[in-house]
């Protein structure tokens, strides 16, 4: 394997990259957990973002070779939690907020992506008789996906 050899700062290889940004792991966090909060603001202003406080974001930085944008969780309680990341495509960049629901069977959680207020209040309405628990059933994805909350 051949070690790179260091590039003189005079070059213009190096003059390109000092104008290409560059993102620490603690900016895209940081930046991952204030998307998130805004995306709360924007889409869910009577709801998820009356109740879910900004500074509860935890954020994470992307993973390159597993193919993960930047992206932020929050612990709502009941072993519930939301995931929200970025996705960029030919019209830009779409906020995907997913709520992650533990299965009434106990061995796993199921996804379910939001996509407005309207659509939160059905599913809260259909998570209330199960405490927040999914209802298990063998013909829907499978609920084994997801195995843990994520550490915080």
């Amino acid at each position: 394997m051949t070690v790179p050899l260091p590039l003189d700062a005079h070059t213009p290889l190096e003059r390109l990259f000092a104008l290409v940004p560059y993102e620490s792991d603690d900016d895209q966090r940081e930046a991952a957990a204030v998307s998130a909060a805004y995306h709360l603001f924007t889409v869910y202003a009577d709801t998820l973002h009356l109740t879910v406080e900004a500074d509860l974001w935890q954020g994470y930085p992307a993973v390159p070779d597993a193919g993960l944008e930047p992206s932020a969780v929050v612990l709502l309680g009941g072993g519930l939690w939301l995931h929200h990341t970025m996705r960029t495509d030919t019209d830009g960049a779409t906020g995907i907020l997913t709520l992650v629901v533990p299965c009434t069977c106990g061995r796993g959680y199921t996804e379910i992506v939001l996509d407005t207020e309207d659509g939160l209040l059905e599913i809260l309405a259909e998570l209330r008789p199960t405490q927040g628990r999914s209802v298990h059933d063998s013909t829907r994805p499978d609920c084994h996906s997801i195995r843990a909350v994520p550490a915080l």
